[in-house]
């Protein structure tokens, strides 16, 4: 198991974010954490990547607890926000080298790395271009490539593909399953939109800081007795 979550919870004041949440994904995984706005995903995200501490319950990526060696944990994380982080005013390859050097990756392997991911997403001959003057989806892809340098075991992508169009969408969520096949790599992916889900290997509903629903797309709709996802969701989350 690549990630384990058990029983966390987080509160903001007298608001409960979280509420008892326990999930896994597997290496080679592909889930989808589907939830409406509002419903906690980007909170437990926070906790995977170290920003925030859960009030209780456990995070463990690749056999590291989150809370207890959080820099063992992290070295097996990825992770793509929902807000930008590229520095618009740096090139491509100059925004690629920036993590390579925070990570400590040898400028040698980092060339080979870069080129391989800018290959990878079709954005060889963009390398140069200052990353104020691509398009969203060319950007979300350079975020991706960034988190992909380090080679995670673990990639999180937080309502990554908010904002940019349908076609730039479905490629980068055909590019991110093949990664995972290809690499075995585990990626739990957040979203509201229902369509991201359907090639999903497993689907988790979440609303209201709980987990509703852990499973295949076909159960959620047997369930709900439902005919679409969009209808067993809705549901689910009234």
């Amino acid at each position: 198991m690549t990630l384990g979550v058990t029983s966390i919870c987080k509160s903001f004041g007298q608001r409960k974010a979280l509420d008892n949440v326990s999930l896994h994904v597997a290496a080679g995984e592909f889930l989808v954490l589907l939830g409406p706005n509002g419903a906690g995903k980007t909170t437990l995200f926070q906790i995977l990547s170290g920003l925030f501490t859960a009030d209780q319950g456990s995070a463990v990526i690749c056999g590291a607890d989150i809370g207890k060696t959080p820099i063992s944990a992290l070295s097996h994380l990825g992770i793509v926000f929902q807000q930008p982080a590229l520095d618009l005013d740096l090139s491509v390859i100059a925004n690629l080298q920036f993590q390579a050097d925070l990570h400590g990756i040898a400028r040698a392997e980092a060339k080979q790395r870069i080129a391989a991911c800018l290959a990878r997403f079709g954005l060889s001959e963009r390398a140069q271009d200052s990353a104020r003057v691509l398009s969203g989806g060319n950007r979300r892809k350079v975020e991706l490539a960034r988190a992909l340098l380090t080679r995670p075991k673990l990639l999180l992508m937080d309502e990554a593909t908010v904002g940019i169009d349908p076609a730039s969408r479905m490629q980068i969520i055909a590019d991110v399953k093949a990664l995972c096949k290809e690499q075995n790599m585990a990626v739990l992916w957040a979203t509201h939109l229902v369509d991201e889900a359907e090639s999903a290997d497993r689907i988790i509903v979440m609303a209201k800081g709980r987990v509703q629903f852990d499973g295949l797309s076909a159960e959620l709709l047997a369930s709900q007795e439902c005919a679409t996802l969009t209808d067993a969701f809705l549901r689910l989350t009234a």
